[in-house]
């Protein structure tokens, strides 16, 4: 694989929703920050749609596909409810994830071996309605298998236990997400990464060049409340630009 493989970035914009929540008021407005991101250059957006609607709501997502000139990534849990949503109003990506309604924010991947049927038959209603599938699964080998079995094109690898360790325990972690990106290109999948991830740590994950995809949402929408979303997005494409020239 060439050193130079381009890396894209997607942001996700949840946390401009709940801070609107936090007051059922009309702003901020998310839809407005996914405007800024893409003048800013970001190649994506990305909403989790949690079944308690604790911050996106439907009418989000359905503002943000009429009017986006990038691509949506729509994160569901694999709910009936929420893939009939999904193949209504068509994202163009749609990303399957574990959601446990205790959890402040995602706590892991989902477990692909285990709902491997639900998971086969989701990834075919969606990819029916013009829908492309990521599965949002931990760095296991296992679980990347289990994606490509399920039909999905995309693996989602979750960067969570990377993004909170330290030391040895990091590079540890680092290993597993490297061993992961290149298993997914092997099977054919599509890599993405993402969860936890920061201005002083996603250089070593967007230097592995089989992950071709990095979502951000937490600190980089936190920059942005100072920096404002422009200098927010260039400087974190800037860090993920500057990794590709590292060893992966």
């Amino acid at each position: 694989m060439s050193r130079a493989t381009p890396i894209a970035l997607g942001i996700n914009i949840d946390h401009v929703a709940t801070l609107r929540q936090a007051r059922r008021a009309l702003d901020p407005d998310p839809v407005h920050a996914a405007l800024a991101a893409e003048h800013a250059g970001a190649d994506g957006i990305a909403v989790h749609l949690r079944e308690d609607r604790r911050h996106i709501q439907e009418g989000d997502v359905e503002a943000l596909i009429a009017r986006l000139r990038t691509r949506l990534t729509l994160e569901i849990s694999p709910v009936d409810e929420m893939i009939a949503f999904a193949r209504r109003v068509r994202p163009a990506d749609c990303c399957l994830m574990r959601e446990s309604r205790g959890e402040i924010t995602t706590e892991g991947g989902m477990d692909a071996r285990a709902q491997m049927e639900q998971l086969r038959e989701n990834c075919s209603l969606l990819h029916a309605a013009g829908i492309r599938v990521a599965v949002f699964v931990d760095p296991d080998p296992g679980q990347v298998e289990a994606v490509a079995q399920a039909g999905a094109s995309v693996v989602d690898l979750h960067t969570g236990r990377y993004a909170s360790t330290r030391g040895a325990a990091t590079a540890v972690e680092l290993q597993r997400l490297r061993v992961a990106a290149r298993l997914g290109v092997s099977l054919g999948l599509e890599v993405h990464a993402g969860h936890g991830l920061s201005y002083q740590n996603v250089h070593a994950v967007a230097a592995i060049q089989e992950i071709v995809e990095i979502n951000v949402g937490h600190a980089l929408i936190a920059r942005a409340l100072f920096a404002g979303m422009d200098r927010a997005v260039r400087d974190m494409k800037a860090l993920m630009t500057a990794a590709r020239s590292l060893p992966g």
